[in-house]
């Protein structure tokens, strides 16, 4: 049979040093908050006759007219939602009427104005439900493995892997966000919160199998019981987790740019959640039942 758990620490330190090198992207490329987090005005605008206008030209048109820090995107319709600091009506048929002089008719096809109450409101709501969502967890898989030994350990190796999963992946959308100039906005909130749904059910699926094997497996070391229902169990995680993957793409090519930030955060969760239920949570927690953590120390003791 496959050994999976046999490698614990050396997948446990990989995962540590993913964690870290996904902490060190989120530094040096940081994450830009949309509107719906910081205070604004964002202009959906169509230049008809310039249906080859680039990015690039409409924003060196806005900062001729005095915005030079105006985000400026392009749209899979052709528009382009340019985003500013908070303007009244009158800046904004201002703005309408310079780039129309520029570059032809302009269509308005939309401005949203988002004040600074609202967006400080959307940033403690989105801190809330992340943490609810957390304790949530944990309180419900202490109680659903309260049977076991400790069943407090399970709850906190879930989180402890769901941390991971979530860390992971704002890092790598960092670094994307940082090449491509990608804002956050609630589509990404969005998918983090659908990565702790998804990833919880499949770590959960990982620990029930180790309390059925531990029940008829009576005699055997937590390692092996553990590696068991980690063999066991893996076809249908990885399964289950390209299924999710490949709607997740087919998506990405055929809806548009509308919820692109929620499926690339989507697929990203996908993927790290399916490597942390198999060789990060499993790992950890035998670790822990073993008692073994002097063998995440260089040097240390390892069985």
């Amino acid at each position: 049979m496959l050994n999976i758990v046999k490698n614990r620490f050396k997948f446990l330190t990989a995962a540590i040093i993913a964690f870290v090198v996904s902490i060190i992207l989120l530094v040096v490329f940081g994450l830009q908050p949309g509107l719906e987090f910081t205070s604004g005005t964002m202009m959906t605008l169509r230049f008809e006759d310039q249906p080859s206008l680039e990015v690039s030209d409409v924003r060196s048109a806005m900062s001729d007219i005095g915005y030079d820090n105006a985000v400026v995107q392009s749209t899979a319709s052709g528009d382009f939602q340019i985003r500013i600091s908070l303007v009244d009506n009158e800046a904004i048929d201002d703005i309408e009427s310079k780039l129309t002089a520029k570059y032809g008719k302009v269509t308005e096809n939309g401005v949203t104005n988002i004040e600074p109450t609202i967006a400080a409101q959307t940033v403690r709501a989105t801190l809330f439900a992340v943490l609810a969502a957390a304790i949530g967890i944990l309180l419900y898989v202490t109680f659903a493995f309260r049977r076991m030994p400790k069943p407090f350990r399970y709850g906190v190796c879930v989180i402890a892997a769901l941390i991971w999963d979530l860390v992971m992946v704002i890092g790598v959308f960092a670094l994307i966000g940082g090449i491509g100039k990608w804002e956050i906005n609630l589509m990404f909130i969005t998918g983090l919160l659908s990565i702790i749904g998804y990833s919880v059910n499949d770590k959960i699926v990982m620990f029930d199998r180790i309390r059925e094997n531990k029940k008829r497996m009576i005699s055997a070391n937590f390692s092996t019981i553990a590696n068991t229902s980690v063999v066991e169990s893996i076809n249908r995680s990885l399964i289950t987790s390209i299924t999710t993957a490949l709607a997740v793409v087919a998506l990405m090519f055929f809806v548009g740019s509308s919820i692109r930030n929620f499926l690339v955060v989507l697929l990203l969760g996908i993927i790290f959640g399916t490597y942390s239920s198999i060789f990060f949570a499993v790992q950890l927690l035998t670790i822990w039942e073993n008692k073994e953590w002097k063998g995440l120390i260089p040097g240390g003791k390892k069985d």
